[in-house]
């Protein structure tokens, strides 16, 4: 995406417009649901807790650090008369006015509607949904992994928003990518156009994402139960470092690594440890029917990959998960009373070889020390019912997971079974093999598909966990033409999987779904002001400011620099094109110190304080 220059007095090097399309192509943002146009989102259910979530966006922007007051409420009915608990809550620019309550008091296994409210304006209404606590008879789930937004349409999304019969929907990371900007299918791209590495990158790419009008419904609809993985960071991170990070050129990892992690807490409904908040990995129940261990195979522990032929690679001192999180997961699920047990986790753990030689040492092969641990704390603590679910690698398995003494022809010797998500629009192989290749190097695959995004639908009953591969007929057109590709299920007391024709069905009373925006129906109040202002990134700032901004088409806006005094610095005419546009700023040539950043249209003047060390 190029950029438009203006050249002006000298007191800026240059400023750079980004040649904005107005991301109609299910991502624009909608003057109507402002201040909270990223709309809202819960995540992390108990039984009597849930987290909500949304983003402020004040206008005019506040002051550095000055907090904004939001009120929110949540409610048994749609119609939000009966409400169980309510409250005030502040943000700031300190956490990018995002808001995220932990709501408790809730009764198990409940459908809640809640929103935010701030001056007098609504936010969208969400849906959300309490876990049980006791007995249950039967749960769904959607799962999903890797959305990389140029490279399709969220389908996948929208289906599920379709769907009335999910109970919350699990994420398995790569909810976002780190690359560069790159003109993907119809012109999609994303923000920053740079590779994100700072704090504001990484809050301006999550602001982005969630103006996608897919992912935004899919957060309004359902509580979702998400982990990172490698991109929601650098492309295949581990604690010390990653692939697509350079020290030299790009920073300390250490502080690249703290800044994805905080925009990732900030950006998401995921409820924070108290001992430890930017820790990821986390427990949550679902009854007597299972417990989700949420596992973080990316930041939490891991060592470096080393190559697949490596002498290091059998290493019994090398880690995935990391001792701490290691530990925390086998004690639970020694202590595990629930009838299955569930990881949901990043990297394929079952073996994937050509010729004998593993093909992705970034997975669990490449880390065999630490799986054959894994799989012999299995056998001696009568570890039953082990679900494996997986993302990361684009496309769509059905694993035995095989012990030592595996038997291909029975399944016997199984540790337990793994369904591997395809992505939401991430790529996949760039070939195709028939399963009968990949099944006689590998048998204790059942089955796979390299070619289609989707996701999967997970039904668990006290008898069986059938997984069905919900897959896209394209990401390349807006669509939620979806069709069930295959379906595998094991059953409870065995280790192994058995392939079944029906799909899933479930009978459940379904909770009513929380109105979805209509931009044709819409009696939202439209703003005044032509231009909205949603964040100005960093500030303060040492070299380059990025003004984020909306505009409904206007002709002239002018933009001044002005010092607290009101003694102007400068000013300049442009003309935004209609939609989501980035204007970033060379603030080198000002001195140290506060100035008042104004943009003035037809509408009135929007003001901002800004500040360069």
């Amino acid at each position: 995406m190029k950029f438009l220059i203006i050249s002006f007095i000298c007191l800026f090097a240059s400023i750079s417009s980004i040649a904005q399309n107005n991301f109609h192509l299910r991502s624009e943002l909608h003057e109507e649901l402002g201040p909270f146009y990223h709309g809202v989102a819960s995540g992390d259910p108990t039984s009597d807790a849930v987290i909500i979530w949304t983003r402020v966006t004040p206008d005019p922007l506040p002051l550095p650090n000055e907090l904004v007051e939001v009120n929110w409420e949540i409610a048994t009915d749609l119609n939000m008369l009966d409400v169980v608990n309510s409250g005030t809550a502040y943000t700031s620019d300190a956490r990018d006015y995002t808001v995220k309550i932990d709501v408790n008091g809730l009764v198990p296994y409940t459908c809640y509607y809640y929103k935010f409210d701030y001056a007098g304006i609504s936010s969208l209404t969400g849906r959300t949904k309490t876990a049980p606590i006791d007995d249950i008879d039967s749960l769904r789930f959607a799962v999903v992994s890797c959305s990389d937004y140029a490279a399709g349409y969220f389908n996948a999304y929208a289906s599920i928003v379709e769907r009335d019969d999910i109970d919350a929907v699990i994420h398995l990371g790569d909810y976002l990518y780190e690359y560069t900007a790159v003109a993907g299918v119809d012109g999609r791209t994303v923000e920053p156009e740079n590779e994100i590495i700072s704090l504001s990158d990484y809050r301006t790419r999550h602001s982005h994402y969630k103006l996608d009008e897919d992912l935004r419904n899919l957060h309004q609809q359902f509580p979702i139960i998400s982990v990172w993985d490698d991109h929601e960071s650098a492309n295949d991170s581990w604690k010390g470092g990653a692939q697509n990070h350079n020290s030299s050129t790009e920073g300390l990892w250490e502080n690249r690594k703290s800044s994805s992690k905080q925009a990732y807490f900030e950006w998401m409904p995921i409820r924070q440890n108290t001992e430890d908040s930017l820790r990821l990995y986390r427990e949550i129940q679902y009854g007597d029917l299972l417990n989700l261990y949420m596992c973080d195979t990316r930041l939490e522990g891991r060592d470096e990959q080393v190559g697949a032929t490596s002498s290091e690679i059998n290493d019994t001192n090398r880690r995935l998960l990391g001792e701490d999180q290691y530990n925390w997961l086998l004690e639970g699920l020694q202590n595990s009373s629930s009838r299955w047990n569930i990881l949901g986790q990043q990297v394929m753990m079952a073996p994937l070889e050509v010729f004998g030689l593993v093909l992705n040492p970034d997975q669990w092969d490449g880390y065999p020390a630490e799986r054959n641990r894994f799989y012999g704390d299995i056998l001696s603590n009568n570890i039953n019912n082990l679900v494996v679910l997986t993302g990361d690698i684009h496309t769509s398995w059905a694993n035995n997971l095989p012990g030592e003494n595996y038997d291909a022809s029975t399944g016997s010797g199984s540790m337990g079974v793994e369904f591997v998500i395809t992505s939401v629009t991430s790529v996949g192989f760039p070939f195709s093999l028939p399963n009968e290749i990949i099944t006689a190097a590998n048998p204790h695959i059942q089955w796979s598909n390299l070619d289609q995004r989707g996701y999967l639908l997970l039904d668990v009953n006290k008898d069986r966990v059938q997984a069905d591969w919900m897959l896209c007929e394209s990401v390349f057109s807006s669509n939620t033409d979806v069709s069930r590709a295959k379906s595998y299920f094991v059953n409870d007391g065995e280790t192994f999987l058995n392939e079944i024709s029906e799909a899933s069905e479930r009978d459940d009373e379904a909770c009513v779904q929380a109105p979805i925006f209509d931009e044709d129906l819409s009696v939202f109040e439209i703003p005044e002001n032509n231009i909205i202002m949603l964040g100005v990134y960093p500030n303060p700032f040492e070299k380059e400011i990025t003004i984020q901004y909306n505009s409904v088409g206007t002709d002239k806006v002018k933009l001044i620099i002005s010092t607290l005094e009101g003694k102007e610095m400068s000013s300049f005419d442009f003309a935004p094109k209609k939609g989501l546009n980035y204007l970033k700023i060379d603030g080198q040539p000002l001195i140290k110190g506060s100035y008042i950043l104004k943009i003035v249209d037809s509408g009135g003047v929007l003001s901002k304080k800004i500040i360069r060390l």
